[in-house]
């Protein structure tokens, strides 16, 4: 992994380079193309946080983190989270380091806006990415969302909110 890594915000100019970024043939059925993804950041504006990865000029990978959502969906707002929502890392770039970036960089985007924890959820099984996320420090909550697990990683101190959205973290530690 270089230190040239950083986040764009999709756009007319790089949706093509979005949409054609595939991860492997069996990793297929553990998360949602890229095009589904942006397909419900239009239908969820203000929740939906997507970004292309780049290492360079080299796009390597796509996220979506999702911001302030009632995560039990009863409508009472009683437990709201922000997380990574999908992760998608193209085939012949894992395993080098992008995927911890993208977490870091949620974590990142959740901190500024306030929050102190990061909600994701994985297939689980041994062909799931679980191994990957407890290695980043995630722990299991014991819940399910759907037929996925649960995970969530605590993001210590707060810092304070500004007014600038970060293209990225370079660096950075959960």
């Amino acid at each position: 992994m270089t230190t040239a890594l950083r986040l764009e915000t999709v756009t007319a100019a790089n949706f093509d380079v979005a949409i054609g970024l595939k991860v492997r043939p069996d990793q297929e059925h553990l998360v949602a193309p890229v095009v589904k993804s942006l397909a419900e950041a239009y239908v969820y504006p203000g929740v939906a946080w997507p970004r292309l990865i780049f290492d360079g000029d080299r796009p390597v990978g796509f996220l979506m983190a999702f911001l302030d959502i009632d995560f039990a969906g009863d409508g009472k707002g009683a437990d709201i989270r922000s997380g990574l929502w999908r992760l998608n890392i193209s085939a012949g770039e894992q395993g080098r380091g992008y995927g911890r970036f993208a977490v870091e960089s949620v974590a990142a985007e959740i901190r500024r806006r306030g929050g102190t924890r990061l909600t994701t959820t994985w297939h689980p099984g041994e062909d799931g990415p679980e191994g990957f996320y407890l290695g980043l420090g995630f722990r299991l909550t014991g819940e399910m969302s759907g037929d996925q697990t649960v995970g969530e990683l605590e993001l210590g101190k707060v810092d304070p909110p500004s007014g600038a959205e970060q293209p990225g973290v370079e660096g950075s530690s959960l």
